[in-house]
């Protein structure tokens, strides 16, 4: 009788850590990561848990987080996006260009700046993606390319200068701050983050991100061609720089062709973090939405702390590594909590 009851006990607290162990490699561990990570610098940074200085990072993961949410599509199939920051660079000064132009009143401008932005992004994205597709290139390869390509045109459409002037109701709409928390750049990223959540989760193109994903030869003896898919990721990710490119016209008001600099390396990092495999097919938009958090966290609560510059991307970089690592083992880990 004791025997049975011992047994019991020790299958209820095998059945509790497998349950943990699962939890903690989904987007839920990412979350209590942040968690962990803001009760922290609440303890111990001066300032940091305050109104101001969390409206401070909504400002400042806004752009990351619109970015990565398009880098997440591209990585769920198993690519790579590196030309988002290039991307973003030339749609800055497309938007601008058009919002300065006298022939525009200022809310016409502002409607065809944004669907310049937009469009351009879409169009360089799916041109990543054909051109991978046609002549079966890496990614990595094909996007390096854009980047290089995106910098010289942004430079040329600018005359390799910045633009400033643009219209007063644009540049109040980016000022505007709601429950004295939230910046309307913030709730931009959220409103792209949320259709890109409703999209991978519930649609069927979303479901065929993940198989590609998973298991690109699957998806196609069923009948149905990779290529539209993997095409389509990459024109959403362009599409996204050129959102975030309107976003950080909202934050800086100034078209600059060496905007972005940087920003695709922030973009897969938020991605990482937050859980989606480099290798495809697992992952969420919502923990890249943490991933974001977490970074912009580190970083804040770092230089609250009186970190010096150089300390930081030690310490951020440590996290990525630490973040590959575990998508490492992952699989492995859920492998075995399966035969269980």
């Amino acid at each position: 009788m004791s025997g049975n009851i011992e047994s019991k006990i020790e299958a209820r607290e095998s059945s509790f850590w497998d349950k943990l162990i699962r939890i903690s490699m989904k987007e839920a561990g990412v979350a209590i990561a942040l968690v962990i990570i803001l009760i922290f610098f609440s303890a111990t940074a001066p300032y940091f848990a305050t109104p101001e200085n969390f409206l401070k990072i909504f400002v400042q993961i806004a752009i990351n987080t619109v970015l990565a949410s398009g880098m997440t599509f591209v990585i769920l199939t198993g690519g790579i996006d590196l030309s988002v920051g290039s991307l973003l660079a030339l749609c800055t000064v497309i938007g601008a260009t058009i919002m300065v132009d006298p022939r525009f009143s200022p809310w016409q401008a502002i409607v065809l700046a944004s669907l310049a932005s937009m469009g351009a992004g879409a169009v360089l994205g799916a041109v990543n993606g054909w051109v991978c597709e046609k002549w079966k290139l890496p990614s990595f390869i094909v996007t390096l390319g854009m980047l290089n390509v995106a910098s010289g045109l942004a430079r040329v459409v600018s005359d390799n200068s910045t633009i400033t002037g643009l219209p007063q109701p644009f540049v109040d709409f980016g000022n505007l701050i709601f429950w004295g928390v939230l910046p309307s750049i913030f709730l931009i990223a959220i409103v792209v983050v949320l259709i890109g959540w409703f999209v991978l989760r519930y649609t069927v193109f979303g479901r065929f991100v993940f198989a590609i994903g998973t298991n690109e030869e699957a998806v196609r003896l069923s009948g149905h061609e990779p290529k539209k898919f993997k095409i389509a990721v990459f024109t959403i990710s362009g599409l996204t720089a050129g959102i975030a490119a309107m976003v950080y016209l909202l934050r800086l008001n100034v078209g600059s062709p060496v905007a972005g600099i940087g920003y695709e390396l922030n973009a897969i990092a938020a991605v990482i973090i937050g859980g989606t495999s480099l290798s495809g097919g697992k992952g969420s938009i919502i923990g890249t939405l943490v991933g974001a958090c977490i970074l912009q966290v580190l970083s804040t609560g770092l230089q609250l702390l009186g970190a010096d510059d150089n300390i930081k991307p030690i310490v951020i970089g440590a996290v990525i590594v630490l973040a590959v690592i575990l998508d490492s083992y992952r699989g492995r880990l859920m492998r075995i909590l399966e035969t269980r």
